[in-house]
């Protein structure tokens, strides 16, 4: 089906896109009652209430990253662990790592899981991360198709969420299931196919919490076009997301 392999545009032109704005409206009827306690009292010039400030993220750092770096996210569903593959994928995980560096990751959500009804179940995937938020995203990341780096789209693989190729910023998507749509084809003329999408690392523990995540109650009326049905009712929240560092194992005595 055609809509297999576009999925992740269609995605894409929701997730970094546009901002979800929420609208609050006072209730017409306190308007009368707040009139008549006023009327009467002599009219005080207030000053306006201060904004709150945007949340000051360091700047990411410049150091040169090893081969493979871990960052653990805590989840209120419990924690994941991933790898990221800083020498096959350098900009998409060097990314990844600066985000969670500097905790621009701290309090997103997995709002998106999306269910695919065909082969074996469980699959499909989760996503989460900056959803646009001009306050936490970074610049652009180029593209790295997998052709080039090798990492393909199989079950516990990050990959990251984007519009056209090149404009990657702060959402990722985890794999629940091996996913070789997403994989770039060269020989394909449609470019979406050929470029396909970054994957950049994989989940070392907490399989088990994306699942959860992905199992998640969807919201009936979330979400617009091919998004409709992929919402969860209730966003899971990063509560941070940090580099762990890999103990080695002890080295075996001289002989």
């Amino acid at each position: 089906m055609r809509w297999k392999r576009g999925w992740p545009q269609s995605a894409a032109s929701r997730l970094p896109g546009a901002s979800e704005i929420v609208l609050t409206r006072r209730l017409a009827l306190l308007a009368p009652i707040a009139f008549a306690l006023v009327a009467a009292a002599p009219v005080k010039k207030r000053a306006p209430a201060p904004r709150p400030a945007a949340p000051a993220y360091p700047a990411p750092s410049t150091a040169p990253l090893p081969d493979t770096v871990r960052v653990a996210l805590e989840t209120e569903a419990g924690r994941i662990v991933v790898e990221v593959d800083v020498k096959r994928a350098p900009a998409s995980a060097t990314n990844f790592v600066r985000y969670a560096e500097t905790k621009r990751f701290d309090g997103t959500v997995f709002y998106r899981a999306m269910h695919l009804n065909w082969g074996e179940q469980p699959n499909g995937l989760i996503q989460a991360g900056t959803r646009g938020d001009p306050k936490r995203n970074l610049p652009a990341i180029a593209h790295e198709p997998t052709n080039v780096t090798g990492i393909l789209h199989k079950a516990g693989t990050l990959s990251m969420a984007r519009y056209a190729p090149g404009t990657a910023t702060g959402d990722f998507s985890i794999m629940v299931s091996d996913q070789p749509g997403l994989d770039a084809q060269p020989d394909s003329t449609d470019p979406e196919a050929k470029a396909g999408y970054a994957a950049f690392g994989q989940v070392v523990e907490g399989m088990d919490v994306v699942k959860a995540i992905f199992a998640a109650p969807i919201s009936e009326t979330e979400g617009e076009g091919i998004m409709r049905g992929q919402i969860l009712a209730k966003p899971v929240k990063i509560l941070a997301a940090r580099r762990v560092t890999v103990v080695a194992p002890d080295a075996p005595p001289a002989p």
